[in-house]
């Protein structure tokens, strides 16, 4: 029994005429008579009463009408899932977000996906560092991942998404949190909270580096794990922070974001494997772009 068999079958149970039946399904007359005689003798059983004028199904071939329905539907849904599948229109992606993206990349992401792709399902993993992102990406556990740094794998292929300015994080009753601009320098008698050291994030490095270009050397540093823990010891009291531009979106009571002079600026990326991407992630990945430029 053919899934062509069972088409030709429900369009003479819907026709009730052989002619009419085989104009429908743009075949000759006599090769639909054929493939249903087959399928009777295949089956063991009389599927229609054939008249001169008329064609109508018998108990078996009411019985029959059933199960045909439901596999041609169900070969029908199997063609359009493989054709979403190979255009990126369906299947599952699973990104990873630096703590520093995580509060205004993702949330569009996942708006924008859900959105145009909902065939895609998504798996969002944010407040993650760039060392882990990249490991996941090589092993498998991620097939996108937005960071930031220097990333030099073969293995890999990277999308620059946009640069932005570092910009000071200062308690709220900070002498300076009012002020409109201010030089690095200023904090240099400050105690700073930054992300982990020993080449577990890019921005610890790229935070002392700011501050010797601008001749100090923080007096103090407390390292934290996640961007938002970051933002949460500033407002504290346990000192200053360095971020960029991005995290402003994350609005917590007692802090406030100041601009700097001359400030120096971090590249956003989005890393992928170098080959065998899925369509899907190839379509994720087409959004992100979009997400991150729009910020």
């Amino acid at each position: 029994m053919e899934l062509r068999q069972l088409r030709y079958f429900l369009a003479l149970v819907e026709e009730c005429h052989f002619g009419r039946a085989a104009a429908r399904l743009h075949v000759a007359q006599p090769a639909l008579s054929q493939q249903i005689k087959v399928l009777e003798r295949e089956l063991g059983i009389s599927l229609f009463h054939r008249s001169t004028r008329r064609v109508e199904p018998t108990e078996a071939g009411h019985r029959l009408t059933d199960y045909a329905r439901v596999l041609v539907a169900e070969e029908e849904r199997a063609r359009v899932h493989m054709r979403e599948l190979a255009t990126g229109h369906a299947g599952r992606v699973c990104v990873g977000f630096i703590g520093t993206a995580t509060y205004d990349v993702l949330p569009r992401v996942a708006r924008t996906v859900r959105a145009e792709l909902p065939g895609i399902t998504m798996d969002l993993r944010g407040e993650l560092l760039t060392p882990e992102l990249v490991e996941g990406l090589l092993s498998g556990t991620y097939d996108l991942a937005v960071v930031r740094g220097a990333v030099a794998d073969a293995g890999l292929r990277v999308t620059p998404l946009r640069s932005e300015p570092l910009v000071a994080v200062l308690p709220g009753h900070h002498p300076l949190a009012g002020r409109s601009h201010i030089p690095l320098k200023a904090l240099a008698d400050e105690a700073f909270v930054v992300h982990p050291s020993q080449s577990r994030s890019s921005m610890y490095e790229r935070v002392l580096s700011a501050c010797e270009r601008a001749g100090f050397r923080p007096v103090s540093l407390t390292e934290v794990g996640e961007t938002a823990t970051l933002v949460v010891f500033v407002a504290a009291g346990h000192g200053v922070a360095l971020v960029p531009q991005s995290v402003r979106s994350l609005s917590l009571e007692g802090v406030t974001y100041v601009p700097l002079e001359d400030p120096e600026s971090v590249d956003l990326l989005l890393a992928r494997r170098a080959h065998r991407n899925s369509p899907a992630a190839e379509q994720v990945a087409s959004v992100i772009e979009r997400c991150a430029g729009a910020a």
